[in-house]
């Protein structure tokens, strides 16, 4: 189970100096003028996790396998994309993809980097970029509903569906986003998402692209921006892009002293997949042996048979048990045998509910 993150917002904000320094790499050209990133541009990166570290020194494995995220950087979106200005649907549709949308905006004061509206104003970035998805939505929802019409004369499941659809018509036309829809839970609510993927339903992190000199501090455009995701229910994570660029190549141990003399705990990478993961309630178990020190990545209240088909679906078809250790009790213990000896060692059922940092090996008969 992997995280896919689209990188979305207007042009000039730092999105793909952004997608370069997130996926250290340089695939992403980075220029000042609006519209350089013509195809979406894709990383599969390893999602940071330092437990793994701390548990290939006592395996001394002969590779480590993160977990993985990909990001997707889209072209800068401008008012009226949802009606084909600028680059127009075709980006609108690869958002559509990704589980969640990280909208870069920016926060700095640069008169050398141009800005497509002509002021630096987060709030009203944001409202241009969300009314875009939100008529993309009612775009989308108003085709399904004229196929929906032409059913119901003859099909009473459609006539229900119907009436959901309607109802969320009205609330797009109120200008609302999907993700505050009130029948979110309604079975055929559920149903209509899954086959149109509203964009204004995922997900949101907004990432506040500032200076150097604002990393510690909140200017006032990181300030109005937090206040506005406040009261939308969205996370905000500050980073400055140039400097997360900066350390594209650097080791583990300099980057870690780079974010240091920042006063910085954690990277932007990082934060961004941290939230990314609790924003779609993710969570990560390992196996470790001599071969490979492993995260998997599954939903948090995943029985231990899910997981285990998380590695191979045969796991969980042939499900006995699985032999787990918490990865505060393998660090403790100095790994599994001594962890065995100490009784820390737990053999769990089909209904367990696998604890993030479960150290696991399942047995199983197919």
């Amino acid at each position: 189970m992997g995280l896919s993150i689209g990188i979305v917002g207007l042009p000039n904000v730092g999105k793909s100096t952004t997608f370069n320094a997130l996926s250290q790499t340089q695939n992403a050209q980075a220029a000042n003028y609006p519209f350089c990133t013509i195809e979406p541009n894709r990383a599969v990166v390893p999602v940071p996790d330092k437990r793994l570290g701390e548990l290939a020194k006592i395996v001394h494995p002969e590779r480590i396998q993160h977990s993985v995220v990909e990001f997707v950087d889209i072209a800068g979106l401008v008012r009226g994309a949802s009606k084909g200005e600028g680059l127009g649907n075709q980006f609108l549709g690869n958002i559509k993809e990704t589980n969640v949308i990280l909208h870069i905006v920016r926060c700095f004061e640069d008169e050398n980097v141009t800005h497509v509206e002509g002021r630096v104003d987060p709030v009203g970035d944001v409202e241009i970029i969300e009314l875009e998805l939100l008529l993309a939505d009612l775009q989308t929802l108003q085709k399904r509903i004229e196929r929906l019409e032409r059913q119901s004369k003859a099909d009473k499941n459609a006539k229900a569906s119907l009436e959901i659809a309607f109802q969320l018509q009205k609330h797009l036309e109120d200008g609302s986003p999907v993700r505050t829809f009130d029948q979110r839970d309604h079975e055929l609510f559920v149903e209509l998402d899954r086959e149109l993927r509203f964009l204004t339903n995922k997900e949101v992190i907004f990432g506040a692209n500032v200076g150097e000199e604002d990393l510690l501090g909140d200017n006032v455009h990181v300030q109005s921006l937090k206040a506005y995701a406040q009261n939308n229910g969205c996370e905000v994570v500050k980073l400055c892009s140039k400097l997360e660029e900066e350390m594209v190549g650097m080791s583990e141990d300099e980057r870690s002293e780079f974010l240091d003399s920042l006063g910085c705990e954690m990277s932007g990478l990082e934060q961004i997949i941290q939230k990314g993961f609790e924003k779609l309630g993710l969570i990560s178990y390992f196996t470790a042996g001599v071969k490979e020190v492993r995260a998997w990545t599954i939903r948090r209240g995943d029985s231990a048979p899910v997981a285990a088909g998380v590695i191979h679906k045969d796991f969980k078809k042939g499900f006995i048990r699985a032999e787990t250790i918490s990865y505060e009790d393998f660090i403790k213990y100095g790994g599994e045998v001594k962890a065995k000896e100490a009784g820390a060692m737990r053999v769990e059922g089909k209904d367990y509910i696998v604890q993030d940092g479960d150290i696991m090996h399942f047995r199983f008969n197919v």
